[in-house]
């Protein structure tokens, strides 16, 4: 009798275990712990994810040899929904790189971006995915000599909460442990503190008074001292690490009273960028480009226009582009700055 009571109390204790191991609760706890090889801090994790959701599966490979590594973790989902909560693509071959900036900057590169904050080398694409771009000491140098990098690009799904300072600390921690699984060696990235979230590039980007822009990456149009600033605006888009970036000037619209964007200048720094101002000059002939030398690639430089920009002519585009490619050359050491025309 005795016996049998042991051995009943003994298979309750399993089954009561096999039970709470088979609970939603705590499949999450165990995905969030070893999804992406356990690099995932999960209390951001967690906040990124919607109320009641629970996780329904998580995937990562690393092919070191060809230089990428790549992870997801998906809700539970259904038809209707997006059931991814994130994905991580990461690349160190010069093709996987370029490929991916033409994806997102196809054609004159003036697509939709948003900064991230000053420091961190990345931007927020028109997509709405999280790039970082970092140098892999731990690498070399490629065939043509030069440094070669890791480019991290990281997707939230569209049930995500992915405005919020937790998507930075989760992007910034899959980039740095890319890094180590891919053998790039590159100085471990921090995510921003305190309320910091990614904009959305695809919304209207916030503009603050010209006047007020002066310790921004775009003061320079200030400083320049070709524009009124009581009548321009500006969206600051780039910060001073990212390998893309610009500034948009907008000034009030006569009849309708509206801000609208009247010049665009954009940077980009990369050998992969070249093409992009041949892009530019071929639609736009005659249009302002710039080129110089910065750790050892290419950066390019363009300013598109409105055809008719109020108060300000030829000559103070040519005034302004030419404050925006020297605080540009200036603030990340390029060397041979060199304007078309």
């Amino acid at each position: 009798m005795r016996r049998w009571v042991k051995v009943s109390v003994t298979a309750a204790v399993v089954l009561g275990v096999g039970g709470w191991a088979a609970t939603p609760y705590v499949h999450d706890w165990w995905l969030l712990r070893t999804a992406c090889d356990g690099a995932l801090p999960v209390d951001a994790v967690r906040e990124l994810g919607r109320d009641g959701d629970h996780f329904a599966d998580a995937a990562a490979a690393t092919h070191e040899e060809l230089g990428d590594y790549g992870c997801a973790l998906r809700f539970e989902g259904d038809d209707v929904r997006d059931d991814r909560l994130l994905s991580t693509e990461a690349y160190t071959r010069r093709d996987d790189l370029d490929r991916e900036f033409m994806t997102v900057l196809p054609e004159t590169g003036f697509d939709d971006v948003a900064p991230m904050p000053d420091g961190l080398p990345g931007f927020i694409d028109k997509f709405g995915a999280l790039q970082f771009l970092v140098p892999c000491p731990g690498l070399g140098e490629d065939d043509e000599g030069r440094q070669r990098k890791l480019l991290v690009r990281t997707q939230l799904g569209r049930d995500t909460r992915w405005g919020t300072p937790a998507a930075y600390e989760t992007a910034v921690a899959l980039t740095n442990s890319a890094s180590d699984r891919l053998g790039c060696g590159a100085e471990p990235l921090t995510a921003p503190g305190g309320d910091a979230a990614p904009a959305d590039p695809q919304k209207r980007p916030r503009t603050v008074p010209l006047a007020d822009a002066g310790d921004t990456a775009c003061g320079w149009a200030l400083r320049s001292g070709a524009l009124d600033a009581s009548r321009w605006r500006v969206a600051v888009l780039m910060n001073d690490a990212g390998p893309v970036g610009r500034c948009d000037l907008y000034a009030r619209d006569a009849d309708s009273g509206k801000w609208e964007g009247r010049l665009w200048f954009a940077a980009w720094y990369g050998d992969w960028s070249n093409r992009l101002v041949a892009e530019q000059e071929r639609r736009e002939p005659g249009s302002r480009t710039a080129t110089a030398r910065c750790d050892g690639e290419a950066a390019n430089f363009a300013l598109s226009a409105d055809k008719d920009v109020p108060g300000v002519g030829k000559a103070g585009q040519r005034k302004l582009f030419a404050a925006f490619t020297e605080a540009q050359a200036e603030q990340r050491g390029c060397t041979g700055l060199r304007l078309a025309g």
